[in-house]
Parts: C-alpha cells; sequence; structure tokens
C-alpha cells in the first residue's frame, strides 16, 4: 500500500513541477491563477480511494488465492498423513516380517554354529588323525590329532598341499587320486617294526557337490605290540617243551634210518656187490651217499633243537658275540640247506670283527637262532637268485659304538620288496592266505623279538630286491 502511495505522490509532483504539464495543473486554478486546493483535495481523495480499491480487489484476490492454497495444502497434508500412516503401517509390518526372518536366521545360525562347534568337538576329540583333501589335494581339515603327531598348526596347513604340508606321510598321490577317480574306500597298513603301526584308511565323499576325500590314521602301536607280545610270550612258553619232545620222538627212528643206510652203504660198497652188478652198485652208492648226507642234516636239526631245548630260558650269561656267530655258523653248515642244491657250508663268509670287544649279557641258545634263523633267510634268499655272474656271497661285520656291540650281516641275494620290509618281523600263522611253504624262512618274528624283548636291543633290515638284504643287530653292554 505505501508503494501506490509513493507512486502516487511522485505523480503529483511531477503535474505541478513539470512545465510541459503545466496544462494539465491548469485545471484545478481558478481564473486568477490560484489553485483551487478544494478540487485537488477531492481529485487526490478519489484517486486514493480508487486507489484503495484495486488494493483491497487485489488483497481479496491474494487472500482467497491464499485459501485455496491453504485448502490443497491441508489437502496435501492430509493425503501425506495418509500415506505415513500407510507407509509406517507397511514399515511395521516389513519390520515385524523381517525381525521374524532375523530371528530365524539368528536361530539357524545358532544351531549352525552350534552343529560346527559339535562336529568341530568330534574330529578333534578323535583319537585318530582325520585329514580332509579337495579335489587339487589340498588340505581342507587337520583335527587335534594330526596337529599333536605331526607339531603342525591347523591355521599353517589348511589350503597346503599335502605333501607340502606334511612330507613324511608314507601315502602317494596316485593312491590318492585313484581313490577320488573310483570313489572306492582303500585301507593301507604302514608300520616301522617296533617303533610304530598305522593302519590307514582313505574314502571318498558322498553326496557332496565339492570333491574331496578323508584320510583316517589309526595309531595301532600299542595295541599291535601288545598282541605280538602276546604271541610271541606263547610260542616261548611252548617252544622249549615242543622243541624237547620233537627232538626226542625224531631222534630215535632217524637213528634207526641212519643205521640202516650206513649197514646199506656198507654192502653196496662191498666187493661182493661190484662183481655182480658194478654199474647198478655204483648208482646205489650215490643213493645211499645222498640219503646219509640227509641223514646228517637231520641229525645236526635234531640235535639244534635238543640244545635249544636244554638251554632256552634262564638267566642271561656274559659271552662275546663272535663266539655266538661262529658256532652258529658251525650249525648253519650242519643244518641248512636248499631245494635246489645250494648248501649253507658252500656260501663263502667273509667275517670284518673288531678286537677287544665288550662282553655282552644274552641267552646263548637264544642269540644262536637268531643268528641262524638270519643265515636260513639269507641262503634262501641267494638259492633264489637267477642275476647272471651271480656268486652268492655272506658278509659280517661286528663292531663296538658306545654301549653297544653292532652286528650287520649281509647276503648279495633276492632282495626284500618294500611290503616284506614292513612284515619281515611280524607274527605268522601256517593257515594264513600269504603261506607258501616258505614262511619260516620269510620271517623273523622269533629273532626280533628275542633281540628287543629278552635282550633289549634293537634289529632292523635294509635291502634292495636288485643288490641284497643287511639285517642290522644292536645289543646293549651292561657294565
Amino acid at each position: 500500500m505505501s508503494k501506490y502511495l509513493l507512486h502516487l505522490s511522485s505523480l503529483m509532483l511531477l503535474l505541478f513541477a513539470n512545465p510541459s504539464l503545466a496544462s494539465i495543473a491548469d485545471v484545478f486554478k481558478d481564473e486568477d491563477g490560484h489553485t483551487k486546493w478544494q478540487h485537488v483535495a477531492n481529485f487526490s481523495g478519489g484517486l486514493l480511494i480508487t486507489l484503495l480499491t484495486i488494493t483491497l480487489i487485489f488483497l481479496a484476490l491474494s487472500y482467497r488465492n491464499t485459501w485455496r492454497a491453504n485448502r490443497e495444502l491441508k489437502e496435501i497434508k492430509k493425503n501425506l498423513e495418509i500415506r505415513v500412516q500407510e507407509r509406517t503401517a507397511n514399515l511395521a509390518t516389513a519390520n515385524q516380517a523381517l525381525e521374524a526372518e532375523i530371528g530365524e536366521h539368528k536361530a539357524t545360525t545358532h544351531r549352525l554354529r552350534t552343529s560346527q562347534a559339535y562336529i568341530k568337538s568330534i574330529l578333534d576329540s578323535m583319537p585318530l588323525m582325520l585329514i580332509g583333501l579337495n579335489k587339487e589335494l589340498e588340505i581342507t581339515q587337520w583335527n587335534t590329532s594330526a596337529e599333536k603327531i605331526t607339531g603342525a598348526k591347523n591355521d599353517q596347513v589348511l589350503g597346503k598341499n599335502l605333501w607340502d604340508a606334511y612330507p613324511t606321510i608314507t601315502l602317494t598321490p596316485e593312491q590318492v587320486r585313484e581313490v577320488l577317480e573310483t570313489g572306492a574306500s582303500r585301507a593301507i597298513q604302514h608300520s616301522q617294526r617296533g617303533q610304530y603301526y598305522f593302519d590307514i584308511t582313505l574314502y571318498a565323499l558322498q553326496g557332496n557337490d565339492e570333491v574331496g576325500l578323508v584320510i583316517l590314521l589309526d595309531d595301532v602301536t600299542k595295541r599291535v605290540k601288545a598282541e605280538n607280545r602276546m604271541i610271541e610270550l606263547d610260542k616261548m612258553a611252548s617252544m622249549g617243551e615242543l622243541a624237547a619232545t620233537m627232538a626226542q620222538d625224531i631222534d630215535t627212528p632217524l637213528q634207526k634210518i641212519s643205521g640202516s643206510l650206513s649197514r646199506m652203504y656198507d654192502f653196496a660198497r662191498s666187493e661182493e656187490m661190484r662183481s655182480v652188478a658194478p654199474e647198478k652198485c655204483e648208482e646205489l652208492t650215490q643213493c645211499l651217499e645222498s640219503a646219509l648226507e640227509s641223514s646228517d642234516y637231520a641229525s645236526a636239526i635234531v640235535n639244534n633243537l635238543d640244545e635249544f631245548a636244554t638251554h632256552q630260558g634262564g638267566n642271561p650269561q656274559q659271552v662275546k658275540i663272535p663266539d655266538i656267530l661262529e658256532h652258529t655258523i658251525a650249525t648253519a653248515c650242519k643244518v641248512i640247506s636248499e631245494p635246489n642244491g645250494l648248501k649253507f657250508r658252500d656260501i663263502p663268509i667273509s667275517r670284518n670283527i673288531q678286537n677287544n670287544l665288550s662282553l655282552v649279557p644274552c641267552k646263548i641258545a637264544e642269540l644262536q637262532q637268531v643268528f641262524l634263523g638270519i643265515f636260513r633267510h639269507a641262503c634262501h634268499a641267494l638259492g633264489r637268485c637267477e642275476r647272471a655272474d651271480f656268486q652268492p656271497k655272506i658278509s659280517i661285520e661286528v663292531n663296538e659304538f658306545y654301549d653297544a656291540i653292532w652286528i650287520k650281516i649281509n647276503h648279495n641275494g633276492v632282495g626284500l620288496s618294500p611290503e616284506e620290509q614292513i612284515n619281515i618281523f611280524e607274527p605268522y600263522f601256517l593257515n594264513a592266505p600269504e603261506n607258501n611253504g616258505s614262511l619260516g624262512t620269510n620271517r623273523l618274528s622269533f629273532a626280533y623279538f628275542s633281540v628287543t624283548e629278552h635282550h633289549h636291543g634293537q634289529m632292523a633290515v635294509t635291502s634292495d630286491v636288485e643288490v641284497g638284504t643287511t639285517f642290522h643287530v644292536q645289543l646293549q653292554i651292561k657294565k
């Protein structure tokens, strides 16, 4: 309003001050030239009223527009409030559903964590060593027993190749891949005689999108040692009585057979027989010589049994190991031979024995049987060798190191395969599936038991199929 009045005042000043507009201002003067202020006031009042009326109209229009705008704003506000209420209700419903879903997820997560903790507890509590592998042969599981046995922590091996993380494991990648490809389980036995025994089981994962397998290593050392000890104790308990009985039962008919063969041999060589049929007499003489030699072998075996039965058991005696070896070699020359004609007495034996060896406390009869078993095994391996230009040979070394006597007996015959090296010191049974009639020469369980249990020593074997075999015996010196 003040703006319009200001404009009106400015207009009036222009009317009276501007000479060019003087004719318009003359309207408000009388004939004498005096200004008719009443007319000016009336004109100004009328003009002011007009302006006020116009202003009022504009105000009314502005009010109407403002009222409409306010009404529309109220409608918009109402609609917004309704929408907010609807959105709030939808959000509340969605929040409730989300809270319910979150609750389910929490419960599922809790159950999953509980299950994982339970499974982990089972795996970690297992007395078996458990290793999980994926298809790239990388470790995915490594339980507490695996950590204790290998010394490698779980976080150090996960994701690594099995043979990088555990290089001493006896499995090969080919064995593992075979299980992965075929899906068939596989059981493997691994042992170091007297040190440890493991049953290894491999099986592929079933019903899982992830390809992989599980390796279980069961340390059965205590059980196998206890079983072996019971077997050997049972053998030792009955061996003396059995050997004495067998020696007595066999000796009587053997002496009669030997006597009869001697008389027949003397008769075949007599002049009376030679004059009748010299050719037949010569053939008969050869047969009788062979029979008498076999009879001498049988007598030596019986004497060896009788000697073992007589001296089996008792307290250890202080003896020199070379003396026992020489006595055993003499016995072996009498009792050991192969069906192919190889006799132990025909095998060259080289000796490398240290001078002034200490005495060793031992059970003489048992230790003789230990060495006799090794010599029998050597003769059997030498008799089977078919290498070109082969010359059988046995070498014996005896040395003293620190507080022990070390004996090495080597032969250059057919060596032992890796499987035979594992099983050579294991007990055997006559009804075993692998029994081929020569287990007495293929196994040395009694020798190992006598050395390790009765003499508190150690016994081991190293071998190559194309080179030969060496038996290592360590006996402690007790001063």
